[in-house]
């Protein structure tokens, strides 16, 4: 006899293009897991009632995507290590009447650019573009793989210092404002992480930025990631990435920890690249 489905769902503001529901549909397919996860539109205004009234409803888990990741983490009433690390929060796990934090962001990041695209992380040096819930969730796993330098620009001071100070590794770790960006000469990897994107706009980028080696990821997909991989392509760059594997990847660390197994993401992650979607922004 089957086992009755838990309840899933993905907050964000806004959501209804998310693939979120789509992919973890397949993973319920390829492991015989009844799956009912939806996507449910919240403001960081709503979110808290939203979550509140998910959890009355049965909720036993969500994911969280832009702009909400921050509240997630002041939500959650226990975290993992990389999520108080992150100070976000993209995965929630119902463990009685609280919520236990997660972030898989980085760990999709990096399991898709050394797995799915066959690149060596250690001693690259790197520059992340934005310092909000995206950028915190992925920042931690970088170092962890093994970047030499990791420097963060962002359009908000404070953010960026923020950030730096929460990683608490001055010596691998270097806050810089987005005017002096020209100064900061050529990088092997830089990642996007801003959503500026979603207005098909990216913030000012000097070619200075990108060497031979460089490769250039954005973590969103579709339609929003066009503009700076466009960039990094007409400049040079040796690999342009979106964040689909990224998605498809964190979404299965996800599913793990719902389901204690993890998925095959490699034929979720092609059927979805084969439907070549074009989306606003990314998860």
């Amino acid at each position: 006899m089957s086992q009755p489905a838990q309840h899933h769902a993905v907050f964000g503001h806004p959501v209804a293009h998310s693939l979120s529901p789509a992919i973890h549909a397949a993973f319920g397919r390829q492991l015989g897991i009844a799956v009912d996860y939806v996507a449910i539109d919240a403001t960081p205004d709503t979110f808290e009632t939203a979550l509140a009234r998910f959890a009355g409803a049965g909720g036993s888990g969500a994911n969280v995507t832009l702009p909400l990741k921050e509240a997630a983490f002041a939500l959650a009433n226990t975290c993992s290590e990389r999520a108080r690390r992150a100070g976000a929060v993209n995965t929630l796990v119902r463990q009685g009447e609280t919520w236990f934090g997660d972030n898989t962001d980085g760990a999709g990041l990096v399991r898709d650019l050394t797995g799915r695209h066959g690149l060596d992380l250690r001693g690259r040096r790197t520059l992340l573009i934005g310092a909000g819930g995206a950028a915190r969730g992925v920042a931690p796993l970088l170092l962890d793989a093994g970047v030499s330098d990791l420097f963060v620009v962002n359009r908000t001071p404070e953010r960026t210092d923020a950030l730096a100070d929460a990683l608490g590794e001055p010596d691998r770790v270097h806050p810089r404002y987005l005017d002096v960006i020209g100064e900061l000469g050529e990088f092997e990897l830089i990642v996007n992480a801003t959503s500026a994107a979603r207005s098909g706009a990216i913030p000012a980028l000097p070619r200075s930025l990108v060497g031979m080696r460089t490769a250039a990821v954005d973590l969103s997909y579709g339609e929003a990631s066009v503009p700076f991989l466009a960039w990094a392509r007409a400049h040079g760059a040796r690999d342009t990435i979106d964040g689909l594997g990224m998605l498809v990847e964190q979404a299965a660390e996800s599913f793990a920890l719902w389901h204690g197994v993890r998925p095959d993401t490699d034929p979720v992650f092609a059927a979805l690249q084969a439907r070549n979607v074009a989306l606003v922004t990314a998860d």
